[in-house]
């Protein structure tokens, strides 16, 4: 069967805080675990009143100690904001006190507006622009140190951590293939290029020792209910987070609503019904049929889902009927090679 995997961002509710996003993560993953879920991953964003996960190697170890099986990771690490050799020690640290079950996904995008990226970065805005020497300086320090290696990641040197790619563009698709990388596309909230990099990524594949065959993910929203109707009222939180968001006042993530009728323009409701386009939304149902039909279709090597949703009860139940919807999905239907275009 395809593995299912969670992209998590510890959301802060209306009401809430960042402690209690936090302990809802745990307990998520918690539940996560005895669903038989694959991976757990957080990701990183900075000056965001809504996520708590900024510290997300801290947050990653949060999870991990309170669980037990489970794959813990990022979905991901913004490399540009970090030096390579400090992402090597706290994911060494990381590996070394859960050995077998740390994830380290990458991206190259700031996770914040240009004001932070500069405090991030202390004004250094080029750095996503050396990327691929900083993946590669990365891999470095994961691999034996030499006898005569001058700077070392202590914990770190030979312990291998598996290093994913992530993206929502050919970029990071065609640096995985060209790296021997695992790879995962963005497609919870940017679609437009889903196919094609699956396809270069494939096509463009170079074995390496870790990976001797491509692998691709790709992450969507899957929002499960008892009926369409309930799981459309629990979409309704993100989809006004996401409204907020570009509107330039994000905030905590609001509770939903009956109708979005009066609380979004033509423009806007067109834009958020893009972005989320690949979104399964619905019944035990529908959403069954939403996925199976996305995995037939990208033919991916494991599914990850994501959900924003106000109740934690409510969550917690849509990621339960998520589950059930993996046994009706053969391995064969993940497995379908390159995605044809058209």
């Amino acid at each position: 069967m395809v593995p299912f995997s969670i992209l998590d961002l510890s959301p802060i509710v209306q009401g809430g805080t960042a402690g209690q996003a936090l302990q809802r993560s745990l307990d998520l993953a918690r539940h996560a675990e005895r669903l038989g879920y694959h991976r757990y991953w957080v990701a990183e964003h900075h000056n965001m009143p809504g996520i708590a996960s900024a510290a997300t190697a801290v947050v990653i170890g949060h999870i991990a100690a309170g669980t037990s099986t489970i794959r813990v990771g990022s979905g991901g690490v913004m490399l540009p904001n970090h030096a390579p050799l400090v992402i090597a020690e706290q994911f060494g640290t990381l590996e070394s006190l859960f050995p077998g079950r740390i994830d380290l996904g990458l991206g190259r995008a700031p996770g914040s507006d240009q004001l932070t990226a500069r405090a991030l970065r202390r004004g250094n805005l080029d750095s996503a622009d050396e990327f691929p020497r900083d993946v590669m300086e990365l891999q470095a320090y994961f691999r034996p140190a030499g006898p005569n290696q001058a700077v070392q990641a202590v914990p770190g040197a030979g312990l291998a951590v598996p290093i994913w790619l992530l993206g929502s563009s050919l970029f990071s698709a065609q640096l995985a293939a060209a790296l021997g990388l695992p790879f995962a596309f963005a497609s919870h909230f940017a679609p437009d290029h889903l196919a094609e990099a699956l396809e270069v990524y494939r096509t463009e594949f170079r074995p390496s020792a870790a990976w001797p065959q491509p692998h691709a993910m790709a992450a969507i929203a899957v929002f499960a209910a008892a009926t369409d109707a309930e799981a459309a009222r629990l979409f309704t939180s993100l989809q006004q987070s996401f409204i907020n968001l570009r509107r330039g006042s994000p905030g905590p993530l609001p509770p939903p609503v009956d109708s979005m009728d009066g609380r979004w323009s033509p423009a806007e409701q067109a834009m958020v019904s893009h972005a989320f386009s690949e979104a399964v939304v619905g019944s035990l149902a529908t959403v069954e049929r939403g996925i199976k039909a996305f995995v037939r279709r990208t033919g991916v090597d494991e599914l990850m889902v994501t959900a924003a949703i106000y109740d934690h009860a409510a969550r917690l139940r849509s990621f339960e009927l998520i589950a059930q919807t993996r046994k009706q999905i053969s391995a064969a239907e993940g497995t379908l090679g390159p995605v044809r275009t058209q």
